[in-house]
């Protein structure tokens, strides 16, 4: 793709860079009042059967997966217009998902920043060795990398470590703004625990609380994982590296049932969302679907997503993702 296709494909986007202020509180009803709705139902049948419990549970965790794309939005001021209303509602939602608003805010920034860029990779993203590194890397590290990449630890640990203990605390050298957020976060994320638990009794909360956030958490892992891991991606060193092409070509269209892309508001269109983060996410939809370019990316449905399970390590002289497997061939050669 040409620098002049290019500056003419986010020419072709900008108009959308535009908040509605209905549309957005109209997803904010939509969103807040079921997940209340069912989380209240998943206490209620207690009484009744855990397995009705459960289900409710389950239903309530996709839409704590749409709570935290409000989220999402706020940390790019595409939610709404004000930006101090970004920040108050996405420090909201950040208590509702375990997530301080402004240090997600400030390593995904990074993330768009870098995304695809071998020599930039660490901030916001997943840890991704190439071929050559992995080879070059200690016993140890590659114990580490391979236990990092297995199913079971990335999407079932991982939410556990990345929610629960990561977001608690403050990088090193973080800004004043970022600290007073994590703590108020914090603050607030026990305050509610404590009373909810008082209110409603320890175990009966956890009971309802425990899956809705395992089923999040797993859930919100995978969409993040699978967006940028599939065979023929997009990494470069930084002298190659390129905005655009890492977004249309570094970032999937993950073709989901309507349902499901209801619930997971729309982030199935990563290619429009890096391409330009100030598009809210209720836009992302209509704007793959006018703009000629973005339709020819790479596409993914679920059936053939779950062969992103087996992408291990970047294959830089391919320029493709391979699995573990391919090591033995690679160092034949």
């Amino acid at each position: 793709m040409s620098k002049e296709l290019q500056r003419n494909l986010r020419k072709q986007v900008a108009p959308y860079e535009k908040s509605n202020t209905k549309a957005s509180i109209w997803q904010l009803i939509t969103t807040l009042g079921p997940f209340f709705i069912l989380w209240t139902l998943a206490y209620q049948s207690l009484t009744i059967s855990y397995l009705l419990t459960f289900a409710f549970t389950v239903i309530a965790g996709g839409f704590l997966v749409r709570i935290f794309i409000i989220f999402h939005d706020c940390c790019h001021y595409s939610f709404f217009k004000n930006r101090t209303a970004n920040k108050v509602l996405g420090t909201i939602t950040g208590i509702l998902t375990l997530f301080p608003y402004s240090q997600w805010q400030h390593d995904h920034s990074i993330h768009h920043a870098t995304s695809g860029n071998l020599d930039k990779r660490g901030t916001g993203d997943i840890w991704v060795l190439t071929i050559d590194e992995y080879l070059a890397s200690s016993t140890w590290r590659k114990i580490g990398y391979r236990l990092y990449r297995n199913p079971f630890v990335m999407f079932g640990l991982g939410p556990i470590y990345q929610f629960l203990i990561k977001n608690r605390f403050n990088k090193k050298g973080a800004r004043k703004n970022e600290r007073l957020n994590t703590y108020l976060t914090n603050v607030s994320v026990v305050v509610l625990i404590v009373f909810l638990c008082w209110a409603l009794g320890t175990v009966p909360f956890l009971l309802v609380q425990i899956p809705i956030f395992m089923v999040s958490g797993s859930l919100g892992i995978w969409l993040f994982y699978v967006q940028h891991t599939f065979e023929d991606s997009y990494y470069e060193e930084n002298e190659e590296w390129e905005y655009v092409l890492a977004a249309v070509e570094g970032s999937s269209y993950y073709k989901l049932p309507k349902l499901l892309q209801w619930l997971s508001g729309n982030i199935g269109y990563h290619h429009v969302h890096h391409l330009s983060p100030r598009v809210p996410n209720y836009k992302l939809e209509e704007v793959h679907n006018r703009t000629e370019p973005l339709q020819n990316v790479p596409t993914i449905t679920l059936a053939t997503s779950l062969q992103s399970l087996k992408f291990k390590l970047w294959d830089a002289h391919n320029k493709r993702f391979v699995g573990f497997n391919a090591l033995r061939s690679y160092q034949n050669n």
